[in-house]
């Protein structure tokens, strides 16, 4: 999975514009590497993340995503 994949991932959990979606994880190293993604993604400004939950094999997530015409 990658920042592109992870998007996607939001778009087709959602309903309308918010999102919730469980994301498996195997080790730390996914862990942050899908806390990086996150973080780049609403700095860009795509998503607005409500609720984190770090669970033993799983990151969970809440959110809204951002619809801006350019």
């Amino acid at each position: 999975m990658n920042k592109v994949g992870l998007m996607k991932s939001f778009q087709s959990a959602s309903r309308g514009n918010l999102f919730s979606i469980e994301i498996p994880k195997a080790t730390k190293e996914e862990e942050k590497q899908i806390g990086e993604w996150i973080s780049e993604l609403e700095r860009e400004g795509k998503i607005k993340v409500r609720e984190l939950l770090q669970r033993e094999y799983s990151v969970f997530l809440h959110g809204i995503i951002k619809y801006a015409s350019e």
